[in-house]
């Protein structure tokens, strides 16, 4: 079974963070929310409280993760920035060739590890200076460059979420969750 590490900090964004969790989860995938907060309890950016599974101190190493991933909000990604067990946490995922994750104002935190270098990436409107100069910033909702995939915001919670189980997934499985979640009517209202 693969395994994620998603990563809290107080400010996050809700939508971002639990329907990637959700999806993965519907399809199999073992996905384990961590708190850098040093509580279990973690405050989003509109004041929603979530149990976080783990807290960051409690884990050795994240070298068992198939994917490490980042959910966007403010300050929540200025917070997961400031945090160097995260930073390096990242890094050390993506010097292995393992998969990096992050949607909304989260590309921030993959830019300034150095893990964007000659990538295509996506953020938040508004916010492509924090890609740096050296990414390619291509405004689709969902971008997937190498071991690398990053979302646009709240609007690209389900196609991202959904891109990140094809990592884990056949196509026809992604597709029947897809359906069961009645993501097809969505697309096509």
């Amino acid at each position: 079974m693969a395994k994620v590490y998603e990563f809290l900090a107080d400010g996050f964004e809700e939508v971002e963070a639990l329907a990637p969790i959700d999806i993965l989860r519907r399809g199999g995938v073992e996905v384990k929310m961590v708190s850098i907060t040093g509580s279990n309890l973690v405050e989003s950016s509109h004041g929603v409280v979530v149990k976080a599974d783990l807290l960051f101190e409690d884990i050795t190493d994240f070298s068992d993760a198939d994917l490490l991933m980042l959910p966007g909000g403010m300050p929540g990604s200025k917070n997961l920035n400031e945090h160097d067990g995260v930073r390096n946490a990242l890094k050390e995922q993506f010097e292995k060739g393992k998969r990096v994750a992050a949607i909304c104002a989260a590309p921030l935190v993959l830019a300034s590890v150095g893990l964007l270098k000659g990538k295509k990436a996506t953020i938040y409107p508004g916010m492509e200076s924090y890609l740096g100069e050296n990414a390619e910033y291509t405004g689709a909702l969902v971008q997937e460059d190498g071991n690398v995939t990053t979302g646009a915001g709240p609007a690209a919670s389900f196609p991202y979420g959904y891109k990140l189980l094809s990592y884990f997934l056949p196509a026809e499985k992604v597709e029947e969750i897809q359906k069961g979640m009645i993501y097809d009517q969505l697309l096509n209202s």
